[in-house]
C-alpha cells in the first residue's frame, strides 16, 4: 500500500469542458422546480507526469437547476449559467499552477481559493464545489489509466494521495480506512417517488406510451425495487394522503421493503418534522410504511437546518443533511446538532465523500455503536460516465443501496449516438441492457450489477462521443 506522499505526481496540462442536452421522458419535481430538460456537463483532462508520460481522463455530471441554489428569483437558465461559471472558474484555477502534485494535492491546493473566487461572484459553497467535483473525477480517471489500474485498487492503495494536505483530513487514518474497503459486485437501487409522480394509472392525465414504466406500481413490477425514497412537501395533510397512496402500492409486496423520507427542505423546524412522524405513526394505513423508514433526509431549509437541534427534538429516526452540506466541515458541525448522517454525491466532490465516510468510521469506533452513516443520494446521474463513477464511489464506501432515478426520468441512452451506446453496452454488459430501442441501465430484482466497473480508469471502459457535444457555453453576463 502506498502512503499518501508516494502517490504519482503530475501537472494538469489541459481541461476541456463540454455539454449536451438531456430531455426527460417524465417530468420530475423536487423542492420548488419541476424539471423537464437540462444540460449534462463533461470534462476531459490531460495530465503530464513527472516522468514525461501523459494520460487523459473524463467525467460527467448533470447540471440540475434549483438544487445548488434555490433562489426563486433565478430561472433554470440562470442556474445553468451558475454551474457553467463555477466549472470555468475551477478549470482556470487548476490550469493556473503547473507545479506537479498528486490528484488529491491538486484538489487541496485550489479548494479554498476556488471557494473564495466563487463566493465573490455570489456562488454558495455547495454550488462552488460542483466545478472541482467534476474536474477531480476526470483527473483521477486519468491517473488510474496511467497506472493501468481500476478505481477500487487505486483507492485501496491511496493512489490519489489523500492525506494531511487538508487539515480536515488530519487525525483520520485515511490509508487504513481506504485499505479496508471491500467493494461488492452489486448494489440495490432506491427508487425515488417524486412529488408529481404517478402512483397508479389513475393518477396519469396521459401516457408517454413508450412501453417503459410510468407509475410507481409499474416501476415495482418492472424493476423489483425493495428500496424507495419518498418525497414529502411540508403540508402534513397532503403528505399523509400521498404517503397512504404510496403505502397501498408498496404494502402489496410480501417481501420486506425499506424507505427513506426526504423532507426536501420543506419543513419549518424539527418540531414540524416530529409532528409529521407522529401523525404517520397514528395512521393504521401507514403502519408498515412507517416501520420501513431507515432515515429522514434534510427536512429543514439549508439556511436554518444547522440551527435545529435534533438532539433536543429526537424523531426516533436518524436524520441526515444533504443540501446543507456545503463545506468540508459541515458534517462535523451537523453532528453537534444531533444529525446522524450525510449524503454522498459525486456532484459535491469525491474527496468530501471519502472524508465523511472516514469520519463515520472513526466516530462509530469512538462511540462503540454504528450510529453515524452515509447515504447515497443522486437521482439525476445519467447512463455512461456519470452513473458509473457515482456507483463506483458509493460502492467503495460500502453503501449498500443508492438513490437511482436517471434511468426512469430519461429514456436511457436514446439521445446518444448509436456507436456510443454500443460501446458502453459492450464494455459493461452487466450494467446495461438494450430494450425499447435504446441502451439503458439494467435493474433486476431491485439490484444493479456493477462488477464491470472494476476496469482500468475510474469505472468506465468506454468513452462518450465527444463530437456529439458542444463546448461548454460561456455564462451570459448579468444585466
Amino acid at each position: 500500500m502506498a502512503a499518501a506522499g508516494a502517490a504519482p505526481r503530475f501537472s494538469v496540462r489541459a481541461i476541456e469542458l463540454f455539454e449536451r442536452p438531456v430531455v426527460l421522458r417524465l417530468p420530475f419535481r423536487f423542492g420548488v422546480v419541476t424539471l423537464t430538460a437540462c444540460p449534462q456537463a463533461f470534462a476531459r483532462v490531460t495530465l503530464e507526469f513527472t516522468d514525461g508520460r501523459t494520460a487523459a481522463g473524463a467525467a460527467a455530471e448533470m447540471m440540475a437547476p434549483k438544487w445548488f441554489d434555490k433562489n426563486l428569483a433565478l430561472s433554470n437558465e440562470d442556474n445553468f449559467d451558475q454551474l457553467r461559471d463555477v466549472l470555468l472558474l475551477a478549470r482556470d484555477a487548476y490550469l493556473a499552477d503547473a507545479t506537479p502534485a498528486s490528484a488529491f494535492g491538486h484538489f487541496a491546493r485550489h479548494y479554498d481559493a476556488h471557494l473564495a473566487a466563487a463566493g465573490a461572484r455570489g456562488h454558495n459553497p455547495l454550488l462552488a464545489s460542483y466545478g472541482p467535483a467534476l474536474i477531480d473525477r476526470a483527473i483521477l480517471d486519468a491517473a488510474c489509466r496511467a497506472a493501468g489500474t481500476d478505481f477500487y485498487t487505486a483507492m485501496r492503495g491511496n493512489l490519489a494521495g489523500i492525506g494531511a494536505a487538508r487539515r480536515e483530513f488530519g487525525g483520520l487514518d485515511i490509508d487504513a480506512f481506504l485499505a479496508a474497503r471491500e467493494p461488492a459486485a452489486a448494489i440495490a437501487a432506491r427508487h425515488t417517488v417524486g412529488l408529481v409522480d404517478a402512483i397508479t394509472a389513475a393518477d396519469l392525465r396521459e401516457r408517454v406510451g413508450d412501453g417503459l414504466p410510468e407509475t410507481l406500481d409499474e416501476v415495482v413490477a418492472t424493476y423489483g425495487h425493495r428500496y424507495f425514497k419518498l418525497k414529502v412537501g411540508g403540508d402534513i395533510g397532503a403528505d399523509l394522503a400521498r404517503l397512504e397512496a404510496i403505502a397501498a402500492v408498496l404494502d402489496r409486496s410480501a417481501a420486506p421493503y425499506f424507505a427513506s423520507l426526504d423532507g426536501n427542505e420543506q419543513y419549518a423546524d424539527a418540531g414540524a418534522v416530529a409532528l409529521l412522524l407522529a401523525r404517520m405513526r397514528e395512521r393504521p394505513a401507514l403502519t408498515r410504511l412507517t416501520a420501513s423508514i431507515l432515515f429522514v433526509e434534510q427536512p429543514i431549509n439549508r439556511k436554518t437546518a444547522l440551527d435545529a437541534d435534533f438532539a433536543r427534538t429526537p424523531l426516533g429516526l436518524p436524520v441526515i443533511i444533504d443540501e446543507s452540506d456545503g463545506s468540508l466541515d459541515t458534517f462535523a458541525d451537523a453532528r453537534a446538532r444531533g444529525y446522524d448522517g450525510v449524503s454522498s454525491k459525486t456532484c459535491k466532490g469525491l474527496y468530501k465523500s471519502i472524508l465523511n465516510a472516514a469520519r463515520c468510521a472513526q466516530w462509530n469506533r469512538e462511540t462503540g455503536a454504528p450510529r453515524y452513516f452515509m447515504s447515497a443520494e443522486d437521482l439525476t446521474t445519467q447512463a455512461g460516465l456519470a452513473v458509473q463513477q457515482d456507483l463506483a464511489l458509493v460502492n467503495l464506501l460500502g453503501i449498500t443501496h443508492v438513490e437511482r432515478n436517471g434511468h426512469h426520468y430519461v429514456d436511457g441512452m436514446a439521445a446518444y449516438p448509436e456507436a456510443e451506446q454500443r460501446d458502453f453496452l459492450a464494455a459493461h454488459p452487466d450494467l446495461y441492457a438494450r430494450s425499447h430501442g435504446a441502451v439503458r441501465l439494467r435493474i433486476r430484482d431491485g439490484q444493479i450489477a456493477i462488477g464491470s466497473l472494476a476496469c482500468a480508469g475510474f469505472a468506465s471502459a468506454a468513452m462518450p462521443d465527444w463530437n456529439s457535444m458542444r463546448a461548454l457555453a460561456h455564462p451570459k453576463e448579468s444585466p
